[in-house]
């Protein structure tokens, strides 16, 4: 009988020791999640292991709330600058019109031709309708369609890119028939986008890498200083003197209609100052191909 009691408190002793031990680690996990919501870093991913069955499902509810929490953020942040950019564009565009008029207007009079005022008024006029054919083009580039993601053979998508600048030095390293779940009109023009920006810094090499569901794309040129990273992806922001900032700003929209997103890569690839990272939505089930493309047509 006394060592069955010994053998029963042992017991005892051991199930509360693990059971204050398990649930430090419980409050451990939700400290480093609140730290990350607090932080606004939704890509928590916390493990899985040691965990009752109950809370191993919960902790991988969390995780994938994360994911959803980015999204909506991302999405709103998109949404956010879209009515910016609409309000922005309709009173430059109220703006330029009774200038470029009058201007033209005065371009035509006979005591304005052959005299000093014609240059003055010609730079005004020329510099209104460089603005308003601007914000015409922004405002036809900023009108996407609906994306329609479906598997994309990756190497096919860059080796288009690549032969459009074959001015560059390429090194791929992508598997053959690695496939991402994309659109793929869309995947084109963010990847020349970014060589575009990265040709503008004065880039003589670009590097590729892929691995599941990423893609980082690093180049040599100019790299980009630390005050400006925060305000790459704002549209019209640009440190370039014949640049429009529309580029970055975009092809960041389109990753995230795509249930993706575009950031600026923490650490450059070996050899390069800057490296943008394209992250992809995860391949769904084929099944499931259909009902992810109707959630993507809600997007805006």
């Amino acid at each position: 009988m006394i060592t069955l009691c010994i053998i029963i408190g042992i017991v005892v002793v051991v199930a509360g020791l693990w059971f204050v031990r398990h649930q430090r680690k419980l409050g451990l996990r939700a400290h480093l999640m609140q730290e990350a919501m607090r932080n606004h870093d939704f890509t928590f991913r916390l493990p899985t292991s040691g965990l009752l069955p109950g809370e191993r499902a919960m902790q991988e509810t969390l995780n994938q709330l994360g994911d959803t929490i980015r999204q909506q953020v991302n999405q709103n942040e998109v949404e956010s600058w879209e009515r910016l950019t609409r309000v922005l564009t309709h009173e430059i565009m109220n703006a330029t019109a009774p200038i470029t008029s009058i201007s033209q207007s005065l371009l035509k009079r006979a005591d304005v031709k052959d005299t000093a005022l014609e240059s003055g008024i010609q730079a005004i006029n020329d510099t209104s309708q460089h603005l308003s054919d601007f914000v015409v083009n922004y405002r036809k580039m900023s009108e996407l369609e609906k994306p329609v993601v479906k598997e994309v053979e990756l190497q096919q998508e860059i080796a288009y890119v690549s032969n459009a600048y074959p001015q560059l030095v390429w090194e791929i390293s992508v598997s053959a028939g690695m496939k991402v779940f994309a659109d793929a009109s869309m995947l084109r023009q963010i990847l020349m986008n970014i060589v575009k920006n990265a040709i503008e810094a004065h880039a003589k090499r670009m590097v590729i890498e892929a691995s599941q569901e990423t893609l980082v794309i690093g180049n040599d040129g100019q790299p980009i200083p630390a005050e400006n990273r925060q305000s790459l992806f704002v549209p019209f922001f640009t440190t370039k003197r014949n640049g429009h900032g529309v580029g970055l700003s975009l092809s960041r929209r389109m990753m995230i209609q795509q249930g993706g997103m575009l950031d600026m890569a923490d650490t450059p690839l070996q050899g390069c100052h800057t490296a943008f990272l394209l992250t992809f939505p995860p391949f769904p089930a084929h099944s499931h191909g259909e009902k992810i493309n109707r959630k993507l047509k809600n997007i805006k």
